[in-house]
């Protein structure tokens, strides 16, 4: 039977993969060795009760007694904190979601690459802050990664093999997310309701507003080039708000191949779960008749700045991402508070990358993860309004 783990198993992403594991035969189906997530504490132990789990692991060590009382009777073992969150991932797994938020996924993530398998990887932050070395655990664990983003998932779709020196370009889309049509001078004023609330995909709070502010955006034009080896110049993105087209692969004889479907994360998910297969998923079809049209427009970077900020990130390499990242989430965690206004992210980011960009080993490739933890540990201080 095959194993599997799902970390932050009650996330949006999380929570869609576990509707994928219970569609396809649930516990009968699938050994689950693990699950993890926040302050959720009856979801994940619903799910852990459900799918018949081996650990259910909370990273909140406050919630420990929380979860096991909810767990009594179940066999299901409770655990918290970072170091169990660290042993989860060496637990022996065929398949491991990588859905938590953050940075917080970075040290699951490597560690899981160790047991070889596949690490189906929603993290953004873990290639956007350590890119060669995930590439270089992987490969030292024989594990394959897979992207469950749904725009890399697309461009590893559109790509079906080809060579990448058949590539001219990749383009990767975005909805705008709540504030594509605002006027500019109303940004200043926007709340965090207001940014919290998504025109075309159910997500959580903090993806959905760095949906708003392009940040998630930003990070993903970073992903593609360490997920797949491209330069800089080669990734493009593109407003287009109808969430249809994901991704389009452009080659060197002018055709371009697109992947389209619905604004469904099941869809990259399955694909994950499923690979080298394909197997039926519970995502509507698409009707292009019903559709009518689509519609596209270049991202205006007076209202973006974070995609400037990535271009940027890219061309400096080194500890780049890791900074970027982290003053990213600081300031998230600013304006969620009432600390900063909506249009204070960009500006407080890139004052954090100005300041740090001086620092000694900043243009150094990361050497291991605890450059890499420090960094971003400098960077959130820096940051911190």
């Amino acid at each position: 039977m095959r194993r599997i783990s799902i970390f932050g198993a009650t996330g949006s992403v999380g929570a869609n993969g576990v509707d994928l594991i219970r569609r396809a035969g649930g516990a009968d189906a699938y050994d689950v060795v693990a699950l993890t997530g926040g302050r959720n504490i009856a979801r994940l132990a619903t799910m852990a009760r459900e799918l018949r789990a081996d650990i259910a692991v909370t990273a909140h060590d406050d919630l420990l007694d929380d979860l096991r009382d909810a767990l009594s009777g179940s066999g299901v073992e409770a655990a918290s904190g970072a170091v169990a969150l660290r042993d989860a991932a060496a637990r022996p797994a065929d398949w491991i979601l990588s859905a938590i938020v953050g940075a917080a996924g970075l040290v699951p993530g490597l560690t899981a690459l160790a047991q070889g398998g596949v690490l189906a990887l929603a993290n953004k932050e873990s290639l956007v802050c350590a890119g060669p070395l995930i590439h270089a655990a992987a490969a030292r664990g024989g594990a394959t990664v897979l992207p469950v983003d749904s725009e890399h998932s697309a461009i590893f779709q559109a790509l079906g093999g080809d060579n990448l020196a058949s590539v001219r370009d990749v383009t990767i889309t975005a909805s705008g997310g709540a504030f594509r049509d605002w006027p500019l001078e109303r940004l200043a004023a926007a709340t965090v309701a207001e940014a919290s609330t998504h025109p075309n995909w159910a997500m959580g709070q903090r993806i959905t507003i760095d949906s708003a502010s392009m940040f998630n955006k930003a990070m993903e034009v970073i992903e593609a080039k360490e997920f797949f080896g491209l330069r800089p110049d080669q990734i493009k993105v593109l407003v287009h708000p109808e969430s249809i087209i994901h991704a389009m692969v452009g080659h060197l004889d002018g055709g371009t191949i697109a992947h389209l479907g619905a604004p469904d994360m099941r869809h990259a998910i399955g694909y994950a779960l499923n690979w080298p297969d394909r197997a039926p998923l519970p995502v509507a079809p698409l009707d292009l008749a019903r559709i009518g049209s689509l519609t596209f427009r270049e991202p205006d970077e007076a209202r973006w700045p974070a995609l400037r900020l990535a271009r940027e990130v890219m061309a400096a390499g080194g500890m780049a991402g890791a900074v970027f990242n982290a003053a990213k989430e600081q300031a998230l965690d600013d304006f969620i508070a009432g600390r900063i206004r909506f249009t204070q992210m960009a500006p407080q980011v890139e004052t954090t990358l100005t300041r740090l960009s001086g620092q000694p080993g900043f243009a150094n490739e990361p050497a291991d993860l605890e450059t890499v933890l420090a960094w971003d540990a400098a960077a959130r201080q820096e940051t911190a309004a």
